[in-house]
């Protein structure tokens, strides 16, 4: 997938639906803090006005840590984190959204984003250089 595409995401159960509009060749990201390596979690920015809930607000529930700024959102029903919301420096107003969520996304074109690598554990938010791509 090159260029920005409208990509479907779901948690597992489906009770939670969304949709945002993703360039995945603008890469991705992966950050070491204590949450998102239990999570494994691996993540498209998107800003705010890109990502559109279709189902499901009312079977979200909404996870705070750390400094409880970033909501880290996930399905009340199955339990799969599907996206979260912050605002940075950075990015603005953003959406993190959970590539592993998206449902119309092949494995090829997730194996070519590119990953950047945010050191959260040590609170360094400036990514490192894109990697090759490797899941």
């Amino acid at each position: 997938m090159t260029g920005l595409t409208t990509c479907h995401g779901s948690c597992h159960c489906g009770a939670v639906r969304f949709e945002a509009d993703i360039d995945l060749s603008q890469g991705t990201i992966r950050c070491n803090c204590t949450l998102c390596t239990k999570q494994r979690n691996w993540a498209a920015i998107v800003p705010a006005s890109s990502f559109r809930m279709v189902q499901g607000i009312a079977a979200l529930c909404e996870y705070r840590c750390n400094t409880r700024t970033e909501q880290h959102f996930f399905c009340a029903t199955c339990g799969v984190r599907t996206f979260g919301k912050g605002t940075s420096p950075r990015w603005g107003a953003y959406v993190a959204v959970g590539i592993n969520c998206l449902d119309d996304v092949s494995d090829e074109e997730l194996a070519a984003a590119p990953i950047a690598y945010l050191d959260g554990r040590n609170d360094n938010w400036t990514p490192l250089p894109f990697s090759g791509a490797s899941r």
